[in-house]
């Protein structure tokens, strides 16, 4: 992705993203914000709650929920009359915060017309994480109807649409799982951890601006980072809200993805510390 400074650089879009604050391993804030900066988008910050690190791979982490905060500050920036060109959601800890965001969300939309990126993170492997209930996954199922993109993982697809999971889908049955995702061609939809052939690892989508589909897919590398998925969510968003279309945002995303493993597998980082993004630039990708 070549973008060069113009005119519309000069004042930055502005995203909201609510997103939990890992302080150590590289993933969702301190993955977020970074990448998003460096496509020249003003990032805020709206932190779901406060780890010293993040769950995988480190023990006995200190953990704050910050629920009832989340609401003082959104009165405190409506009361400053704070617009947003985006909402980004990721990982949410109870059925309070999905409601929180889906509340924030069409709020904002409201106000200015601002898009809505859902990631809804709630498990990878074919299993939903200890802390989702089935209420919330039902909730997030909501929430994702009601954005303008998300990005769910096959695991997180199948959550959202009852479907067991399995290791491996046809092109066939991810297509009609973009359609059923799309809430009726209402909503972008980007499925990650999909393969077109042996050996390969990507992305495919529905686009519901072009109403079309798409793919894009590298080769499989033999290792998995945390934070990977905040990565690639947000480098789709940037590359979006700079101009570009989701079949672009897209390729960026899975180049970058790509590039990252890669370079940080290749220089023998642990697992647990996520992918080495500050040696890499989005721009170059």
């Amino acid at each position: 992705m070549n973008l060069k400074l113009n005119e519309r650089d000069i004042i930055p879009k502005k995203v909201c993203a609510i997103h939990d604050l890992s302080c150590l391993g590289r993933c969702a804030l301190t993955v977020v914000i970074p990448i998003l900066s460096q496509l020249g988008i003003q990032t805020i910050p709206l932190p779901t709650a406060l780890l010293s690190t993040h769950t995988g791979g480190y023990k006995g982490f200190s953990f704050l929920e910050l629920t009832d905060e989340m609401e003082k500050i959104q009165n405190h920036w409506v009361s400053l009359g704070t617009e947003f060109d985006c909402v980004y959601s990721g990982f949410l800890g109870d059925e309070k915060q999905i409601e929180f965001v889906l509340d924030f969300a069409r709020y904002c939309h409201k106000k200015n017309g601002a898009l809505f990126l859902a990631d809804p993170v709630m498990g990878d492997d074919g299993k939903k994480y200890q802390t989702y209930t089935d209420r919330m996954c039902a909730l997030t199922a909501d929430l994702a109807k009601n954005a303008d993109i998300i990005t769910p993982n096959i695991t997180e697809a199948c959550i959202l649409l009852g479907t067991p999971y399995r290791e491996s889908f046809t092109k066939s049955e991810i297509r009609d799982m973009l359609d059923s995702l799309s809430n009726g061609g209402k909503t972008s939809v980007v499925i990650t951890g999909v393969s077109d052939g042996e050996g390969t690892i990507g992305a495919r989508y529905f686009d519901r601006d072009t109403l079309g589909y798409g793919n894009h897919c590298t080769k499989r590398l033999d290792v998995s980072y945390p934070g990977t998925g905040d990565a690639f969510a947000s480098v789709v968003l940037g590359a979006m809200l700079r101009g570009r279309s989701l079949g672009e945002a897209v390729f960026s995303a899975v180049s970058y993805v790509y590039t990252a493993v890669e370079l940080t597998h290749r220089m023998g980082t642990p697992v647990r510390e996520g992918i080495l993004l500050e040696s890499i630039s989005v721009e170059d990708i």
